[in-house]
């Protein structure tokens, strides 16, 4: 039965790869995350959130490692929508995304807590503007 679900399962990947979480059948007949879970790469990337058809796509959040964190909107595996992502350094912009890069309003905080605001495009960021704290 294609699109029956959701199923509450754990699940083990090949290469060590962990999910817990909602999943349903997908149209080919495969189970497929879908719903809300957590999945644990074995490297330690750790996606808790909201999946679609076996990606990431709805609210979550992903950590890294590094330190490096992004809460917020994804669509199709990729930061898309609105979201703030720590640097490792704890340097923080907060704004739009679009696949994966940023893309629009929003406010970068530095690590002396210095907030620049403006508009984003990739590498890029035209007329930003320093907010004072008076």
């Amino acid at each position: 039965m294609s699109g029956e679900g959701p199923h509450q399962i754990c699940y083990v990947f090949p290469n060590g790869d962990r999910y817990e979480g909602e999943s349903s059948r997908s149209e080919s007949g495969a189970m497929v995350r879908s719903g809300t879970g957590k999945h644990t790469s074995a490297c330690g990337i750790i996606y808790t959130g909201e999946w679609s058809e076996d990606k990431m796509h709805g609210r979550g959040i992903l950590q890294h490692p590094s330190g490096a964190r992004y809460e917020g909107e994804f669509k199709d595996n990729m930061f898309d929508g609105a979201g703030t992502y720590t640097f490792p350094d704890s340097t923080v912009y907060r704004g739009h995304f679009h696949e994966n890069r940023l893309d629009g309003d929003g406010a970068f905080v530095n690590t002396q807590g210095v907030v620049w605001t403006g508009e984003f495009h990739v590498k890029a960021a035209l007329g930003l503007k320093m907010q004072l704290n008076l």
